[in-house]
């Protein structure tokens, strides 16, 4: 049975004109293409999306883009989609896995990306691969199938995976091969100078530098916090007092939070996150008090892998 496409998930999505310009990390980027991946990896807010489409349109080289979500974790679907994806780069590529879709044995993912890499090892220019939210989709088999991709990919094509959490792909073996470039929430941050444009041009506010300092350090150069601040200032004339109050307790934070984040952890996590959330400092022997459990240290070194806002 054939899948319909949706066209929207094969767009790279639109920027915004009064875009912060992100210039430093758009170089750092640049230089890894000889590598095979690049990872963007970090939780919700940090303008991880964003920053691929500002790197498309200073790059301009072509482009595969493929917007997931949790229903591409049917290894059926997720092919369907890659395919559509890469034909709009060359729409002659991908017809035997297309006809072996229709048939009545379904062909392995191993066996339709076999057939993909013999036909995109004749496209002659340099493309990208994009898949953005790569957290939404689980499936081992998606995951050997991309490590399949990575380990036979064609020289003229390069990976770009953006996700919460880090995917299951032999991560440290890319690293010491020099096969992966790697921007972290660390890297993603805005630092000081990209705040006070967001707040002051972006947004539109007229903060004072103490202001943005204050901003800057509340949110630790969070995105989203920073957005979700700015959007609360609009029209307020209490700034100084409004800003010495804002902490991960305001409500469009909360909101936020719990619609891009809580939401979309199992119950385990979701209770572990809420039971320790009247602690300033994390450690797996505190935790398994406050939660009368014995692995907390387990799950604290599994959300700072899935990148839950954990400090390490």
């Amino acid at each position: 049975m054939s899948i319909p496409i949706l066209s929207s998930k094969l767009q790279t999505p639109p920027l915004r004109a009064d875009l912060v310009p992100r210039s430093r990390l758009i170089a750092h980027l640049s230089a890894g293409m000889h590598r095979k991946l690049t990872l963007i990896s970090a939780p919700a807010g940090f303008g991880k999306t964003t920053l691929v489409s500002s790197w498309i349109a200073v790059s301009k080289r072509p482009v595969a883009w493929l917007s997931l979500d949790e229903r591409d974790s049917d290894p059926s679907r997720f092919l369907t989609y890659l395919i559509a994806a890469i034909q709009t780069i060359d729409e002659d590529i991908g017809q035997w896995a297309g006809e072996a879709f229709q048939s009545s044995q379904q062909p392995s993912v191993e066996a339709v990306l076999t057939s993909l890499l013999n036909e995109i090892a004749v496209i002659q220019a340099d493309f990208w691969l994009v898949l953005d939210d790569y957290h939404l989709v689980d499936s081992p088999e998606i995951d050997a199938g991309l490590e399949f991709l990575l380990d036979h990919l064609p020289a003229q094509m390069h990976l770009v995976i953006t996700t919460r959490e880090d995917p299951q792909l032999p991560l440290a073996r890319l690293r010491v091969r020099d096969q992966l470039i790697e921007v972290r929430v660390a890297d993603l941050r805005f630092m000081l100078d990209e705040s006070a444009e967001f707040l002051n041009q972006a947004m539109s506010l007229s903060l004072s530098a103490q202001d943005i300092d204050a901003l800057e350090k509340r949110t630790e150069g969070w995105i989203a916090g920073l957005q979700l601040a700015a959007l609360s200032l609009q029209g307020r004339t209490n700034t100084q007092q409004f800003i010495e109050a804002f902490t991960g307790s305001h409500r469009f934070v909360v909101d936020y939070l719990l619609e891009e984040v809580l939401r979309q952890q199992p119950p385990l996590v979701r209770d572990f996150l809420l039971q320790t959330s009247i602690l300033e400092q994390l450690n797996g022997a505190l935790c398994d008090t406050v939660t009368n459990r014995a692995d907390s240290q387990k799950t604290l070194e599994m959300l700072e892998r899935n990148n839950l806002f954990l400090v390490p």
